[in-house]
């Protein structure tokens, strides 16, 4: 067999379901199953990215293959560098053994053939065959790390070490053997101040993944941790490998949007995130007729949606409408008051890039397709031409524009209490709007760009807010 034709069949190997590949490997050679055992087989996340880093950081979800990736990088170094040095840090010296060292993606695991290694437990050494060294570390007892010298070092689950920042200065200030130290940290994502140091430093290459980009995983297993987490903090956490943010004074907290996410029943809407994504208008029909004949020059409040127990009784929806089409994104939040009074977040759909034009149709067809009785919209940005822009695509459509006179804190102040105080809610997982919401201080905005969903979602929810004028009898 040609190497080409040698290489062929090894890549189809490695594309193919772990099921597949069992039956291959059981019809072929022994000496041909060894050397197609010995291979590393990884996948885009796992390669040793190029550049002049110092540190490699692997910030994924669960199950993405971080520590396979960490035990095969040090097993790299220890067969270039026979003399290495190298630590293994962990929470505590039993995950060092347990996961690190003995697990099923652990350097024992990790051993090619022919290749005899000597883990020591006694003495927290694993001995490679080219003659390298591993040493047993805890983030339990920093100090310990004093004296000790490495060429490089392998750092598990970081976000997890109870004493980060000092085991982390001792590991940097002993890495000084050899022309070229470095470090790999494999971790699951945890908002803690180290992990970001790290991450912002010159020399940190980082690596993000999700638990569903590793496809050794079983499919049963992703579909269920799917089904149980996704669209939750912990499953953008835990899955998606999402680092959050928390801000000193935010408005909004994780633990304050994770109990106002609800499901709702909706009549022909399915699922936790109804119209949560940008792309969920994309394939809409739309036409300025059909949205006439439901949006009235004075439309009547439009019919409850019903579904069980479920009726809304108000629907409105918030426009922040971009300063330029290359700009941040025109926020286009959907929000609905129940016949309870509690508010509810419907569907984000907000989208970059969109001409005047563009964003009008958007806006029109959430209102067709929602039912809404009214669009509320800042006319900070555009002024008089964000309602002209409007009924130009529906003359009909019902719109308001409103002020922004009070700064953003102030303006969401009110709406941030009807979360605290349980009155507002989240039907379903909208992710870039649970960020923005987190990323509002008392001191301003702190996340990246415009919080342009934000700014909509407020302005629909004040508008929901107001008390319902009811008609006056005049008596004559």
């Amino acid at each position: 067999m040609s190497s080409r034709k040698a290489r062929a069949v090894l890549e189809a190997w490695g594309g193919m379901a772990p099921e597949g590949r069992r039956e291959l490997l059981a019809a072929l050679p022994s000496g041909v199953t060894r050397g197609i055992e010995d291979k590393w087989w990884a996948h885009g996340g796992q390669i040793e990215p190029p550049g002049d880093w110092r540190i490699w950081a692997i910030v994924a979800g669960r199950g993405f293959g971080k520590t396979r990736a960490g035990a095969e990088w040090v097993w790299a170094r220890a067969r270039e560098y026979p003399a290495a040095r190298i630590a293994l840090v962990a929470a505590s010296l039993d995950e060092v053994a347990k996961v690190m060292v003995e697990g099923e993606s652990g350097l024992l695991a990790c051993t090619r053939t022919g290749e005899e290694p000597r883990w020591i437990p006694s003495r927290g050494t694993f001995e490679f065959p080219s003659g390298a060294l591993g040493f047993a570390h805890t983030a339990a007892k920093p100090a310990k790390l004093r004296g000790f010298q490495h060429h490089f070092a392998w750092c598990d689950e970081l976000a997890k070490w109870t004493e980060p920042d000092e085991t982390w200065h001792n590991l940097m200030l002993g890495l000084r053997l050899g022309e070229r130290p470095r470090t790999i940290v494999t971790t699951t994502p945890q908002p803690v101040p180290l992990l970001k140091v790290i991450l912002a430093l010159d020399r940190c290459a980082a690596t993000h993944g999700r638990t569903d980009e590793n496809p050794h995983l079983p499919h049963d297993f992703r579909e269920a941790v799917e089904a149980m987490y996704g669209g939750t903090r912990l499953g953008r956490q835990e899955l998606e490998g999402v680092l959050f943010e928390d801000f000193e004074g935010a408005l909004w907290t994780r633990e304050m949007i994770e109990r106002a996410r609800v499901r709702i029943p909706l009549p022909g809407r399915e699922g936790l995130g109804v119209g949560a994504t940008e792309g969920s208008l994309n394939a809409m029909a739309w036409s300025p007729s059909a949205a006439s004949s439901r949006l009235g020059a004075d439309p009547p409040l439009s019919p409850p949606l019903e579904g069980g127990e479920f009726h809304l009784q108000r629907i409105v929806v918030g426009l922040d409408p971009p300063a330029s089409t290359g700009g941040d994104a025109c926020g286009i939040v959907v929000c609905g008051a129940d016949e309870a009074g509690l508010l509810h977040v419907l569907a984000d759909l907000s989208a970059r890039g969109l001409s005047p034009e563009a964003w009008a149709r958007r806006v029109a067809a959430a209102a067709e397709e929602w039912g809404a009785s009214l669009v509320v919209a800042e006319k900070n940005q555009g002024g008089d031409m964000i309602a002209s822009v409007l009924r130009g695509v529906d003359a009909c459509l019902p719109v308001r524009l409103v002020p922004a006179t009070k700064s953003k804190p102030a303006r969401a102040e009110p709406v941030a209490l009807r979360f605290e105080t349980g009155k507002a809610r989240l039907a379903g997982s909208f992710p870039e709007l649970e960020d923005q919401l987190c990323a509002l201080t008392w001191d301003g905005y702190r996340g990246q760009g415009s919080p342009d969903r934000l700014d909509a979602m407020v302005w629909a929810m004040t508008e929901l807010i107001k008390p319902r004028r009811e008609p006056r009898i005049v008596g004559f």
